[in-house]
Order: structure tokens, then C-alpha cells, then sequence
């Protein structure tokens, strides 16, 4: 291989290492504009996010620190993790941009909505997590606490399990996502996933009791939107998946029947 060929392929290597560089960097900055107004609102913040628990405390009961750094970090800590939530389609356009160049016209064409939809339905799983599931869960923890036993938990350990919380939540509303891609990839087809119903109500109770507390309230509300998840993906799979209806109707020819 000549010097000139050798350069020839050093060159685009190097230009897309240059790209991927400043897209992380663009990433970056997007976070810490969003980061530092959060930042100065960190108490807020924070006492926005424990409402639901303060709620069901009994009164003279609060949030406790037990670290010495813990009143500084926790805020800290949830500022920075929602300035990350909050520029995630900032991060994704980047991502978008950086990955587009090398995508057909129909694949860019079905990244976008994606994309969006994606983006929409995490923050949807955080929303139902926040208003929802935190309100009965509290509620019901605080209600089964033995006689002398006073609430008082720690904020780290709090703030630790509500973004375990959102993040479980937020993940398991990208269902749909999911089941699009796997119908568009020829996986499966719609036809296929209503067939699997009886499993995926078993495996949604499995899910939540691996995500959620061990508790049965957490875990049911976990596992009903997923199932119901379950059923909006497979229509959505069948309304937008390019050809989907043509391949169901060819396999309705083929066993006979509907």
C-alpha cells in the first residue's frame, strides 16, 4: 500500500475522531449551562424532591443528615443528575448529529422520531414515578412502621432511592421503543409479541420486583404500565412498521386463517 493511500485512510479517521471530540464537548457544555442555575436552586430542589414524603410524615418528623458533608452533597448530587436528565435531548442531538452522516435515508428518516419518543417516554416514567408511585409507596411505608419507631430518614439515602426509582421507571417506559425496533429489525412481528401475553405479565411482576422495592405496591405499579406498554408498542409496531400489515397478511394466507 502507497503513502498516499495510507494517508488517505489516516485522514478520515482522524476527522471523525475530531467530530466525536467536539460533539462530547458540545455534550459537556450543554450540561454545565443547565447544571448552574440548578445549582444556585439545589435546596429547592431538593425540597421539591422529598415532598412526597414529607407529606405522609407525622409531624415533628423531617429528613435527617447524618453525614457531615450530606447537607452540601445531596442537592449538589441531584443538581448535577438533573442537569444531565434535562440536556438529554441536547446529548441526543449531539449523538444524533455525530452518527447521522453514515445512516441511509430511511434510517434517518425513522432515528427522529425515535429519538423524540425515546426522550418523551423517559421523562414520562419519571413524571409517573414522582406523582404516582412515590405517594403511595411513602404512604405506605410510613403506615406499617412499628409503634415508637420515629421516620427519619437520611437524605442521602433518600435521594439514593428515588434515582434508583426514576431511573427504573424511566427505563421501563422505553418499551415501546424497544418493541418498534425489534419489529423493525424483522425480529418478530406484532403477531408474534400478542401471542407472548400471558409471559410478559409474568415477566412485568419479575421486573418490578427486581427494580422496585420489596414491596407489592411498588412492584404492581411498576409492572401494570409495562404491560400496558407492551400492548401500546405491539400497535404502535403495526401502524408504523413499514410493511408490517403486507407480512401479517401473508402469514394469515399461509397458516389459513386469521
Amino acid at each position: 500500500m502507497s503513502d498516499e493511500e495510507l494517508e488517505g485512510q489516516e485522514q478520515p479517521l482522524i476527522a471523525h475522531l475530531l467530530e466525536l471530540r467536539t460533539r462530547l464537548l458540545r455534550i459537556v457544555i450543554g450540561i454545565l449551562v443547565v447544571f448552574l442555575p440548578m445549582a444556585y436552586f439545589a435546596r429547592d430542589l431538593f425540597t421539591f424532591l422529598s415532598g412526597p414524603l414529607l407529606a405522609h410524615m407525622p409531624e415533628g418528623n423531617s429528613l435527617i443528615a447524618t453525614g457531615v458533608a450530606a447537607p452540601f452533597l445531596a442537592p449538589f448530587k441531584l443538581s448535577m443528575l438533573l442537569a444531565v436528565a434535562v440536556s438529554l435531548p441536547w446529548t441526543l442531538y449531539q449523538v444524533w448529529m455525530f452518527v447521522a452522516p453514515g445512516l441511509y435515508a430511511q434510517e434517518r428518516r425513522l432515528v427522529t422520531p425515535l429519538l423524540i419518543s425515546s426522550t418523551g417516554l423517559f421523562y414520562l416514567g419519571m413524571a409517573f414515578a414522582y406523582y404516582v408511585v412515590f405517594p403511595v409507596v411513602f404512604g405506605f411505608f410510613i403506615s406499617v412502621a412499628p409503634v415508637g419507631v420515629a421516620v427519619m430518614t437520611d437524605i442521602s439515602a433518600y435521594l439514593d432511592f428515588v434515582l434508583g426509582m426514576f431511573l427504573a421507571f424511566g427505563i421501563a417506559f422505553e418499551l415501546p421503543v424497544g418493541i418498534f425496533l425489534i419489529v423493525w429489525a424483522g425480529f418478530v412481528t406484532p403477531r408474534q409479541l400478542a401471542s407472548y401475553r400471558a409471559y410478559i405479565i409474568v415477566a412485568a411482576f419479575a421486573v418490578g420486583m427486581v427494580l422496585t422495592p420489596p414491596d407489592v405496591i411498588s412492584q404492581t405499579l411498576l409492572a401494570v404500565p409495562v404491560y400496558l406498554l407492551y400492548e401500546v408498542g405491539i400497535v404502535m409496531a403495526r401502524l408504523f412498521v413499514p410493511g408490517m400489515r403486507e407480512v401479517e397478511a401473508q402469514q394469515d394466507e399461509q397458516s389459513g386463517g386469521p
